[in-house]
């Protein structure tokens, strides 16, 4: 199948001399033999790069490529699929913005496509060149970059008594979480994830649950999370709870349930966040929209989970502003690495930006992961790399800190 591929990098200072003739002439034989073009542009700063062939010899080439040293920061901009090639088949060709100027890189490069003119004007890879060319040469900052040899997590037992036994009658257990702000080291607040007694996922603890009963079990296991926050002594730290959206809906006085489950275990309302999904469908808005307007009334807080992997994404967003979002691990996952997602992230932010909203990024695994969002303007993250779930207790958290 025909693919082609877009990437960007920048140039690794470390080496001393990045000898482009040679690499293009190499690589040009290389690409003739697989049947791929490249189209390389550079501005003595960073690259753009357009390979184009069948995707069994363009993908691993483009793997190999993201093992080359002599360059870093390579992020995949466009993977897409066509029925004919844009480009003839040159091997490899570049364009350097050090010597042309835009005007004339960008005709030569249109003498090379194989498509019509009138295709190009609303082609996505001549819009990625066109732009990339008449831009404003950016600058090498320091630091801007992830080096790994740069940091080093440094482990820190959380402010919390330790883990507790089963309690009486107790229907279900509680991992909790920290979502920390490395930049402060500090902890914002103890996500509470439900699990089984037999310390099963959520979704194997619901599925033993009749449909006729799971929003109620869903609301009054809360009040097993707010007697273990009590418990574990989360003092004035925030505890954040998952809940369903339509179990404000379905289950009568659900929010006067809250309330009072929260003043039983010496808790305030302002420590306490509902986060609701957006993977259930919410019917029955205007009640839901009621019970919202009850719990802000009462002094508890609401954030959207998962944001980005559901039914109402935005439409969500434009009914009522939570005063957290946390942005979907999916959208999160190597963010360091795909150009897509780092555009959705940064529309993300400016949005949340606007409206007071604070962000938090879920599934935070790599350091690479938190430093590309951390520069992105986020503070707030709750994942493996910082904190693993530890089942009715808080457990050991790791800090990012410069390497000496």
């Amino acid at each position: 199948m025909l693919t082609t591929l877009i990437y960007r990098s920048q140039l690794n200072t470390s080496c001393k001399s990045i000898g482009l003739e040679a690499i293009i002439e190499k690589a040009k034989r290389r690409n003739s033999e697989l049947g791929i073009t490249g189209i390389l542009l550079f501005n003595g700063v960073d690259f753009l790069q357009i390979l184009e062939g069948a995707e069994e010899s363009v993908i691993p080439l483009f793997h190999r490529i993201r093992e080359d040293k002599r360059h870093q920061g390579v992020v995949e901009l466009m993977r897409d699929y066509g029925p004919r090639r844009r480009f003839d088949n040159v091997g490899m060709i570049l364009f350097d913005l050090r010597v042309d100027t835009p005007r004339s890189v960008l005709e030569r490069v249109l003498r090379y496509s194989k498509l019509d003119s009138y295709l190009t004007s609303d082609d996505r890879v001549f819009k990625f060149i066109q732009t990339y060319i008449t831009r404003p040469k950016p600058q090498t900052i320091k630091g801007t970059l992830f080096s790994s040899g740069d940091w080093q997590l440094e482990a820190e037992q959380a402010p919390f008594d330790k883990s507790l036994p089963l309690q009486p009658n107790q229907p279900c257990q509680f991992a909790f979480q920290p979502i920390v702000e490395p930049s402060e080291g500090k902890i914002t607040s103890i996500e509470a994830l439900i699990r089984g007694n037999d310390g099963g996922s959520p979704e194997q603890f619901f599925k033993a649950i009749s449909s006729e009963d799971i929003y109620k079990i869903d609301l009054e296991t809360k009040a097993w999370a707010f007697s273990l926050a009590e418990k574990i002594g989360i003092g004035d730290h925030k505890i954040a709870i998952n809940l369903l959206p339509m179990s404000l809906v379905n289950v009568p006085d659900a929010v006067e349930f809250l309330v009072d489950q929260i003043g039983k275990y010496h808790l305030l309302p302002e420590q306490v966040v509902i986060e609701v999904t957006e993977n259930e469908i919410i019917s029955g808005f205007h009640q839901f929209h009621s019970a919202i307007k009850q719990l802000r009334a009462a002094g508890i807080g609401l954030a959207i989970d998962d944001f980005g992997s559901g039914y109402a994404g935005l439409s969500l967003l434009t009914r009522f502003q939570p005063d957290k979002l946390k942005i979907d691990r999916e959208i999160i996952s190597n963010i360091h690495l795909s150009g897509p997602k780092q555009a959705i992230v940064k529309s993300i932010v400016s949005c949340c930006t606007d409206l007071e909203i604070t962000l938090v990024a879920e599934g935070i695994e790599k350091l690479e992961e938190w430093y590309w969002l951390e520069s992105a303007g986020i503070k707030r993250f709750q994942g493996f790399l910082f904190a693993r779930p530890q089942l009715n207790g808080v457990g050991q958290i790791h800090w990012p800190r410069p390497a000496c």
